[in-house]
């Protein structure tokens, strides 16, 4: 396997399917915790970037992000796509309080907050919205075949970020944190596009008046 690059920050966008039983659960109990559950990652996969995550690789963090984030309450991610590897707790909108694993799909369950991007978020689940879910980590990639890269044993976890864009908008590498490069991912245009990019308008001139 070849090399490719440095270890970078990798973000992957897939459709959040909430768990239909816990959000109709949340949406009738309005003084209780609001609480989503649904795939948070997929390893051995193949994913719309050409990259594959080990599950070994992924297990691991999982595990590491259960015992030194969940666990302290402090899992915490962001509205809409970051544009480094910290997260700004200034936009964060929810916090992971469970994961675990079926099969090579890595399940998780978020609590909604009730802050400024949490409230927005609310808002999306109880609209009937469908956002998406970006994993953000640190790792370093190898290739493997022409157009497919293998996620390196140095994958570290970072966050799970809820976001407006579909699965089939495809996800964002930034090689370093001020120098932003969208993955050539085709974008196609068409009215179901359209529409998502009108939702993540919508969400950012939210955002910039809150801020």
């Amino acid at each position: 396997m070849r090399f490719m690059n440095n270890r970078q920050l990798l973000v992957e966008v897939q459709t959040f399917r909430a768990d239909p039983n816990l959000l109709r659960e949340s949406l009738a109990n309005p003084n209780a915790p609001f609480r989503v559950k649904g795939i948070l990652q997929r390893a051995n996969i193949k994913n719309q970037n050409g990259r594959i995550y080990p599950k070994e690789v992924l297990v691991r963090e999982a595990q590491k992000y259960s015992e030194t984030f969940i666990q302290e309450s402090r899992a915490t991610g962001e509205l809409d796509h970051p544009e480094t590897s910290v997260v700004n707790l200034r936009n964060v909108c929810h916090k992971v309080v469970e994961m675990h694993w079926e099969g090579d799909d890595l399940i998780g369950t978020c609590e909604v907050l009730s802050t400024p991007s949490g409230n927005i978020l609310r808002e999306l689940f109880r609209s009937g919205v469908n956002v998406g879910i970006s994993s953000r980590a640190l790792g370093s990639l190898q290739q493997v075949a022409e157009g497919t890269s293998m996620v390196g044993e140095d994958l570290e976890l970072i966050a799970f970020d809820f976001v407006s864009n579909p699965s089939t908008a495809g996800a964002f590498m930034f090689m370093d944190q001020t120098k932003p490069m969208m993955e050539s991912v085709q974008k196609v245009r068409n009215p179901i596009t359209n529409k998502w990019e009108s939702v993540n308008k919508i969400v950012r001139d939210i955002l910039s008046e809150i801020n």
